[in-house]
């Protein structure tokens, strides 16, 4: 934990000294310290605006937003007994996706309008989208008959496919190719949009579910070993995983709202540190959080610079980096879902 929190740390700065125009990490260093501490001089004000007010913010987006994605990957994947669950198995990225084409579309997300309240606009209808479809799954899967694993997944999977057929129509009868573009690029994920403003909700969020799950270690441990063994365990299956499934789903419901579609993070991330150090939800959450943080902050650097003088969507980058990676843990015969 300490070594990650120092490479973190260490990232951050580096971070935020590369991009098209590239800035000393000494300059880097001096600015951070001085904004934070108010010692030493702020140096080169181009360098100062770029740091603190352009970099800063997207750096530490990235970081919440790839804590939060890892944890919320972590967490449904014992919840829902699965290894390929994600934070969006529920629904929630076609969900986000359908609201977000909704606000472009139809203009609903511009200014003014109705659900533009405080400048919130497609973000707003985006994360209505993904509750909606994040709620529609959990009261598909749990009708009828007792909730299980496997009812959630499948409702998922429909909602999913209901969602993205309805995103499609809008944007096969749409007349606005800008508006289409906007839609295209929105549902590939971007942290452009990051500002200082931006982090407190997000942030926020982020840091009570992961308060929250880290108390349950417990319970996702019992969770992970199947209802059977939880049961013996003294634990009711069901009312843990509805609590999980919610909280999961108002997080990633969040992150969409606020940078789009990215994708492999909550997938990828859980996997490779139950490798390194087991299933042991009271080591593996906060490793996987910080994981999750370092991660997405250099697939955001990727996304900066691959392209000269243009920005890559960060879930081509997360995709490409992500899928290699999960292929060769596949191969590996001595890892197993549950177990090290």
């Amino acid at each position: 934990m300490a070594a990650l929190l120092l490479l973190l740390a260490g990232s951050v700065v580096v971070s935020v000294s590369i991009g098209q125009v590239d800035v000393p990490v000494r300059d880097s260093a001096r600015v951070l310290l001085h904004e934070l501490t108010g010692i030493g001089g702020p140096g080169d004000p181009m360098f100062m605006d770029v740091v603190w007010n352009i970099r800063l913010p997207r750096v530490l987006l990235a970081a919440v937003v790839g804590a939060g994605l890892a944890l919320c990957g972590t967490v449904m994947q014992a919840t829902l007994q699965n290894p390929l669950a994600d934070p969006f198995v529920l629904g929630i990225s076609s969900g986000a996706s359908l609201g977000a084409a909704f606000a472009i579309l139809t203009g609903f997300g511009a200014a003014g309008a109705v659900g533009a309240v405080a400048g919130l606009g497609v973000p707003f209808w985006a994360f209505i989208g993904a509750l909606a479809a994040a709620a529609l799954v959990l009261g598909v899967g749990g009708a009828g008959s007792r909730t299980s694993p496997v009812k959630l997944i499948l409702a998922g999977t429909a909602v999913n496919a209901l969602c993205g057929a309805a995103s499609s129509a809008l944007v096969y009868f749409a007349d606005s190719a800008e508006g289409v573009r906007s839609v295209t690029f929105w549902s590939m994920g971007s942290l452009a949009s990051a500002e200082w403003a931006t982090l407190p909700a997000v942030s926020t969020v982020v840091l009570i579910a992961t308060a929250f799950f880290l108390f349950r270690s417990r319970v996702l441990n019992a969770l992970l070993m199947g209802d059977e063994a939880a049961v013996i365990l003294g634990i009711d299956p069901g009312p843990h995983r509805r609590i999980h499934l919610v909280l999961a789903a108002v997080v990633t419901g969040m992150l969409v709202a606020t940078c789009g579609i990215i994708g492999f993070v909550g997938l990828i991330v859980p996997h490779v540190v139950r490798s390194a150090i087991g299933p042991d939800h009271r080591g593996l959450l906060p490793v996987a959080v910080l994981s999750g943080a370092l991660f997405l902050i250099w697939a955001d650097v990727a996304a900066r610079v691959v392209v000269p003088n243009a920005e890559l969507p960060i879930g081509i980058v997360t995709s490409v980096l992500g899928a290699p990676l999960f292929l060769h843990m596949l191969i590996r015969k001595e890892y197993g879902f549950g177990d090290k």
